[in-house]
């Protein structure tokens, strides 16, 4: 059952969870299941399967950081993860959901109405304009599979200086990593770190990609779309 699957996992992640929250992620579960029979949201499906691999991994980053009353940035939300779990978790954090494709945000539009979640945003754009948005997130996060350096200039223009942005990662995380140092350095990044962390009932690898905002991202970043992925940094 999913809120079992919840309960005891949170629990061993070392996470307060409480009723609200549970019937929440039921009712997000379930939401998915549907809306998934006229829209592509997940190819994740099963009550056990979405508790660990959605709402599980997307909790993750609140066992190492306290993001409670902290302006949050999810790049690339498609179907809320990360950061829709983690605002049910953690009910004060200041979140926007940004995607490129309306009907997405119109579905966690409808649940963050029908839930009457306070301090929301869904932004419909494109990660490589941030325009008024720059560097005003205390976090960036993202579970995109795109690789690390081209997230990287996709996230680290939202992030202040002193912020931090967090990537959910798998094991090609050291090795995407080697590849985006300069990245992280040319955006303004410090040293980047890895951290393990672990999702009950689950043995894959996961990984925390942690990168520090020290500078400013120089103006030009992030650049268009089409020309990161020509050239990457």
């Amino acid at each position: 059952m999913l809120e079992d699957t919840l309960r005891e996992g949170f629990a061993a992640m070392g996470l307060a969870s409480d009723e609200r929250a549970l019937a929440r992620f039921r009712d997000y579960y379930e939401a998915l299941e549907e809306t998934g029979k006229i829209m592509n949201l997940t190819a994740i499906h099963g009550e056990d399967a979405v508790a660990r691999l959605h709402f599980l991994d997307s909790c993750a980053p609140l066992t190492r950081f306290d993001l409670s009353g902290r302006r949050v940035i999810d790049v690339g939300t498609g179907a809320g993860f990360p950061g829709l779990p983690l605002k049910l978790l953690c009910p004060d954090v200041e979140l926007t959901l940004l995607d490129s494709l309306n009907k997405r945000l119109d579905f966690l539009r409808g649940l963050c109405a029908r839930w009457e979640l306070d301090g929301v945003e869904c932004v419909h754009g494109r990660a490589e304009e941030p325009g008024a948005r720059r560097e005003q997130f205390d976090f960036a996060l993202s579970r995109a599979v795109a690789r690390l350096g081209l997230l990287c200039e996709l996230c680290l223009p939202y992030v202040r200086v002193g912020g931090t942005f967090l990537a959910l990662k798998g094991p090609g995380a050291a090795e995407e990593l080697d590849e985006a140092r300069r990245a992280v350095s040319l955006l303004g990044g410090g040293d980047a770190e890895i951290l393990d962390y672990a999702l009950p009932g689950e043995d894959a690898d996961h990984k925390l990609v942690v990168v520090r905002k020290l500078r400013p991202t120089p103006p030009r970043y992030p650049r268009k779309f089409a020309i990161m992925k020509k050239c990457p940094l």
